[in-house]
């Protein structure tokens, strides 16, 4: 049976899920929480509602609606996204495989505020882990971050790297890290060093780590972390997708606050069903050949 796998429950996800869900596609909506919709105390400029209404509770109704549709809902973290015969989601419990994939996760985190770091970006610095690791073979390299998404990271380059040293910037690290790492450096990052191309790293305590390569997964890994793995077009933290809300990735759709633009709740509603729509038609397409 052909499978859609939609990344994120806000308005986009959810939405995306009924219309794929509805055409007979397998559906599975994978999200870390309950996102940033839980968190608005009231909403009262979007169709249907009288009377203000929750964002918990719109969240409630959406998650059952989807429910009684036979998606599944799965409470995972998402932290990698590859291209095969299929599109296979890496997830921190395992994978799985999906004939179409949308990204809906809103509007991806801000980049850390660290001296010198927007300035050598693409010289050094790294978003993609996947993408960029095999530039760095044979070097030191550090990765920012201190959760899931940081050590799926440092995975991809333990293999490639001379040594990959985990920089969390001050915050707690997970347990589980992965085997190979050559330290974790838990101090406060002050500056980024390198004339035209990373050199190192400054702490606030007045040391240092020379490394070529700063691979950056703060936080969890977004729409536009995930798009750029696996290739698709991206500008700045924006998707770029087409009028069918699919992206220059075959079977790859984007919808919601990741693709710019208005970030209300009826912008995401209606790019998920455009994106849901288009998920099926392509799927269709592929299963007539």
């Amino acid at each position: 049976m052909p499978k859609a796998i939609i990344i994120g429950n806000g308005p986009a996800g959810i939405s995306a899920a009924l219309y794929t869900a509805r055409a007979g596609i397998e559906t599975t909506v994978i999200a870390r929480d309950e996102g940033a919709l839980s968190k608005a105390e009231k909403i009262e400029n979007y169709f249907g509602f009288s009377e203000p209404i929750e964002g918990k509770e719109l969240l409630r109704r959406g998650l059952a609606q989807a429910r009684r549709l036979g998606v599944e809902l799965r409470q995972e973290e998402v932290v990698g996204i590859s291209f095969g015969e299929k599109l296979t989601i890496a997830t921190r419990g395992g994978s799985c495989e999906g004939d179409a994939v949308i990204l809906a996760t809103g509007a991806p985190r801000k980049t850390p505020k660290i001296e010198n770091l927007a300035g050598l970006e693409g010289a050094g610095v790294s978003y993609c882990a996947i993408c960029d690791g095999f530039f760095y073979k044979g070097k030191d390299v550090a990765v920012l971050g201190c959760c899931e998404y940081a050590a799926h990271e440092a995975v991809e380059l333990i293999p490639l790297a001379k040594s990959v040293t985990l920089l969390t910037n001050g915050e707690k690290p997970i347990d589980a890290l992965p085997e190979g790492l050559s330290g974790v450096i838990v101090k406060k990052i002050a500056r980024l060093t390198g004339e035209g191309r990373l050199s190192g790293v400054d702490f606030e305590d007045g040391t240092s780590l020379a490394v070529s390569g700063l691979f950056v997964a703060q936080g969890i890994a977004g729409s536009a972390d995930l798009a750029r793995k696996i290739g698709a077009e991206t500008v700045g933290n924006r998707i770029v997708v087409d009028a069918g809300m699919a992206t220059n990735v075959p079977g790859l759709f984007a919808a919601g606050d990741c693709t710019g633009g208005m970030l209300q709740i009826a912008k995401a509603v209606a790019e998920g069903a455009e994106a849901g729509a288009n998920a099926v038609k392509y799927i269709r397409g592929n299963m007539a050949r």
